[in-house]
């Protein structure tokens, strides 16, 4: 089946789990789709005249690079000095400042930035909240203000405006009785959609970043009627499955809020529903796995299934520690099928090329797929 965008985000916004988690490789449309998803649940048009001091009629609140962006450096070209980061002011955040300025959030936010990227560097926020200058702080003369920090900080520094923001909404929501919020600016927040937070961060942080999105999500209260659900995308497999094993979505059965994103070649989309992280979901080895696996079944195979059944095996040997690929091959024809997948898979000679292999060469490779699976713990879906 292919759809739309704006049907694929339909079926997330009809879902009524707590957390959907959406894998989609680079280039998919992972983040179109967090825009048509905030567009389809809250197409509301802001100007200038009419702009809300607050979040009071927001549905959503959502993260993507189109965020990050709001964020832009003025590098002082002329003095070179007074270095500063920029917010552009715009309906989301005009009233993003104005609830952390009113809340006094500079210092949770500095915390939380230290926290991902590094505890010498702090950035301080102008009295307005609209521009951010940030200090290398390592004590005496060795400190230096008005740095540019790196990219990667940056993006830790957006991340943790954001998520500061949420960690406070969730806190305000978490009180049930409506009258007793300290503000009623988020009672009608339904969606958090959150979309590749950890584009630059190197792998301990990113863990830590997923640990602590997956901690904050678990507080946040889902027994109310007005539920907050959480849809969050990445194409980052550690990520994905940081978040799948923290919000335990391999537990007591849950065989949904797990998906791929994929576009066709007609610009079509499908949204699958995958059981598993990625290492059992989105890996290449598994890519191989599934090409051979349909050549087989549909009785397509070729010579160069050869080359793809000797890399699954390099993969897997690689993985558990083998010294040599072929020592994963069945013990009582080691020698017999180690020839076969070398000469198919290496043939050098012009006139050996050829596509279609033998009947028998044919039933070498689904001997060879099957022996590798049922004998070297590959995951099989009951």
């Amino acid at each position: 089946m292919s759809y739309n965008l704006t049907e694929i985000a339909e079926t997330i916004k009809n879902s009524d789990k707590k957390v959907q988690l959406v894998y989609a490789f680079n280039g998919t449309g992972k983040t179109r789709l967090s825009r048509e998803f905030r567009m389809l649940v809250d197409p509301k048009i802001v100007t200038e005249t009419d702009e809300p001091a607050d979040f009071s009629n927001s549905k959503v609140l959502y993260y993507n690079a189109f965020t990050e962006d709001l964020f832009y450096w003025d590098n002082d070209l002329n003095e070179d000095k007074e270095r500063q980061l920029h917010i552009q002011p715009n309906s989301f955040t005009n009233r993003l400042l104005h609830f952390l300025r009113s809340q006094g959030m500079d210092g949770q936010i500095a915390h939380r930035f230290q926290q991902y990227s590094n505890s010498n560097i702090t950035p301080y926020f102008s009295t307005n909240f609209s521009k951010v200058t940030f200090s290398l702080e390592r004590g005496g003369d060795d400190s230096l203000s008005n740095i540019k920090v790196s990219k990667g900080e940056e993006s830790s520094f957006v991340w943790s405006v954001f998520y500061s923001l949420l960690e406070q909404v969730i806190n305000i929501r978490n009180v049930l009785e409506v009258e007793n919020r300290e503000t009623g600016q988020f009672n009608k927040l339904e969606y958090v959609f959150i979309d590749d937070p950890v584009s630059s961060l190197d792998d301990n942080h990113l863990i830590e970043l997923a640990v602590n999105l997956a901690e904050l999500i678990k507080l946040s209260d889902f027994t109310t009627r007005k539920k907050l659900r959480f849809i969050i995308s990445t194409h980052n497999p550690l990520f994905y499955n940081v978040l799948h094993n923290e919000l335990g979505l391999k537990k007591n059965g849950k065989k949904e809020g797990c998906y791929l994103l994929e576009r066709f070649e007609d610009g079509s989309f499908d949204l699958n529903v995958k059981y598993g992280d990625s290492n059992r979901s989105f890996s290449y080895h598994l890519h191989i796995k599934l090409l051979i696996e349909t050549a087989i079944a549909e009785r397509k195979v070729e010579r160069y299934h050869f080359t793809l059944l000797r890399n699954l095996y390099e993969k897997t040997a690689s993985f558990l520690g083998y010294r040599e690929w072929a020592d994963l091959l069945p013990e009582n024809k080691t020698a017999y099928f180690n020839r076969i997948i070398q000469y198919t898979s290496h043939s050098s000679l012009s006139g050996e090329a050829v596509s279609h292999p033998s009947e028998q060469e044919k039933k070498t490779v689904e001997l060879l797929l099957k022996h590798l699976i049922e004998n070297y713990s590959f995951w099989k879906q009951e």
